[in-house]
């Protein structure tokens, strides 16, 4: 066994967005900093952002200011969000645009230079800025260009397995590389968790194959570290059904911007039924609701979808506005959008809770582990806002960036554990040597089909219990798996672990979900349909069957006066 051993002041593991904008304030301040990460830097899941990134500038709208943004974000939370969380993004958030400008992002503008910003759904006004419908690419594309500027080593065919804790005290991490199997031992003296979210245990997700998986939820529950709010799943109305293996690729909320229209397999015009005055431009969870009801009632199309048609529109509007949508469809399915309906059903999209953090700094409780972007939780409650995500990437990864670099000055010595490094190696050993006859990758499909099925837009008690009922069935044969890599590298090893991953993630979401007896936001429960008041609560929870409720801290006054009903028309959520 061939094992690398690094030692540096922070690890960041994952190189989206928050873990590279973490890693380049270290450098900045001229701390040592390792980055990882299990795929290719270009490529990571912020990539996928299309819509935009929020913040008050006030360039179009001069009356816009980041208490009105924090007061929307609160109100479209279902007063689930941590109102400290979201204070400091929203005011921190101008900082954050000033900070991708510097690395020379390159925003749409203003005749004159100013930023442009546009409506996004639930936004009183106009505070998205954005580079096209590639908003996200550009971001990373600009994070990856100044990570290089400085030097930051970026190891991404690295597969962190466990995080490495003694006496309550992070010191490193553990893994291997998903090409030729070499093992990394890592000592830090602090840790940036920043490995996205669990959207990709169901079967419909708008997550690529090998993201998503939980990674995050799993490394910190191991750690010492607790989960807030697992539940709480943004499901987008338009994923695709085909092919299969892109089921759930986002076609992006512009095609009903645009105006596109939402018809049953019956050609009824369905959203009438839902929101009559918005139509195609409600909300995110209501039309996700609206579609995931015509199909569960009978009246969605042979393969179990609704259709989005953009067909009636000018060709060129197609062209000019919904370039990636028309590319993307040839792509997958050789299907001409300007001609052709497009076949869509909900999908799993965005983890608005994650690992517990603190407001102030994202640590976790457990010292030197810190947590940020969709693998940590508080900013968006039951409903997440279109363009919030990228902002919090921008804001949190500066002032975790901020707060490791202090807490490993702060460090008088760091106590290693050679039991917990023993540990780690012998997880990797043992999986390695499994031969028995379940297949990894069967056993996801597994618990995606039970994830679907139980814990998809709509929940109710029978069938939460049901999927708890089939989880404990499938945990019992991932014992049995057989794990074989090949001269083609080590993903199969990956898949393994991914597996760990999205079977504590699914627990922690149905548990989560049982216990949410009410209807708010993206959570359905179709046996309690009403908001029940007492549950304005987080639910934090710390591993099976184990689940508290956390009171959420007042929303300050100046905040509070400006929280109103925001109409979304004509507005985009992405």
């Amino acid at each position: 066994m061939h094992e690398h051993r690094l030692s540096t002041s922070v690890l960041v593991i994952g190189t989206g967005g928050s873990g590279l904008r973490a890693a380049i304030e270290l450098a900045e301040r001229g701390v040592d900093v390792i980055a990882v990460g299990k795929r290719q830097k270009a490529d990571a899941h912020t990539s996928l952002a299309a819509g935009g990134i929020n913040a008050a500038l006030a360039t179009i709208d001069p009356e816009d200011s980041w208490q009105q943004h924090a007061a929307d974000t609160l109100k479209e939370s279902y007063l689930l969000a941590n109102p400290h969380t979201v204070q400091i993004v929203t005011e921190g958030a101008a900082r954050g645009i000033e900070d991708l400008e510097r690395y020379g992002m390159p925003f749409a503008r203003e005749e004159d230079g100013r930023i442009s910003q546009r409506f996004f759904g639930a936004h009183k006004f106009r505070r998205t800025a954005f580079a096209g419908d590639y908003t996200g690419l550009e971001i990373q594309r600009t994070l990856v260009n100044r990570a290089a500027q400085l030097d930051i080593p970026i190891l991404d065919t690295v597969y962190i397995t466990k995080l490495l804790v003694r006496d309550n005290v992070i010191f490193g991490a553990y893994g291997f590389d998903l090409e030729n199997g070499t093992r990394y031992l890592i000592h830090a003296d602090a840790v940036i968790l920043a490995a996205g979210g669990h959207n990709r245990i169901w079967r419909r997700t708008s997550s690529r194959r090998d993201e998503n998986t939980g990674d995050s939820f799993r490394l910190a529950v191991e750690a010492g570290g607790r989960i807030r709010d697992p539940e709480l799943v943004q499901f987008h109305p338009s994923g695709l059904i085909e092919p299969e293996n892109a089921a759930g690729t986002l076609v992006s909320e512009a095609a009903r911007g645009e105006g596109g229209i939402l018809r049953n397999g019956l050609g009824e015009r369905f959203m009438a039924r839902y929101d009559p005055e918005r139509m195609e431009l409600s909300t995110r969870d209501r039309v996700a609701l609206a579609a995931y009801t015509e199909i569960k009632e009978g009246r969605g199309t042979p393969n179990g979808g609704v259709l989005l048609d953009v067909s009636h529109l000018p060709r060129q509007t197609i062209m000019t506005r919904l370039p990636r949508v028309y590319q993307t469809l040839l792509e997958l399915q050789m299907l001409d959008i300007t001609t052709t309906p497009i076949e869509i059903a909900p999908t799993a999209h965005y983890s608005m809770g994650g690992v517990w953090v603190r407001p102030e700094d994202h640590g976790t409780g457990v010292d030197g582990l810190y947590a940020i972007g969709e693998a940590s939780s508080g900013l968006h409650g039951a409903n997440r806002l279109g363009g919030n995500s990228l902002i919090e990437l921008l804001v949190f990864g500066r002032i975790v960036g901020e707060a490791a670099a202090e807490y490993s000055a702060g460090l008088e010595a760091q106590l290693r554990s050679a039991e917990a490094v023993a540990e780690a190696r012998a997880e990797i050993d043992e999986l390695l040597a499994s031969d028995g006859p379940e297949n990894v990758r069967a056993l996801q499909r597994a618990i995606r089909n039970t994830m679907t099925e139980h814990a998809g837009v709509v929940r109710d008690e029978t069938g939460l219990l049901a999927g708890l009922a089939e989880l404990d069935a499938i945990e019992a044969r991932i014992a049995d798996v057989g794990v074989h890599p090949d001269i083609a590298g080590y993903q199969d090893l990956a898949h393994a672990f991914d597996l760990k991953s999205a079977a504590l993630s699914a627990r922690a979401t149905l548990e989560a979900a049982l216990e949410r007896r009410e209807t708010r936001g993206c959570h359905n429960r179709a046996d309690y349909p009403e908001l029940d008041e007492r549950l304005q609560v987080n639910l934090v929870w710390s591993g099976p069957g184990r689940i508290e409720r956390e009171s959420i801290p007042e929303i300050p006054a100046e905040i509070a006066a400006l929280m109103e009903e925001v109409s979304v028309a004509g507005k985009l959520v992405e």
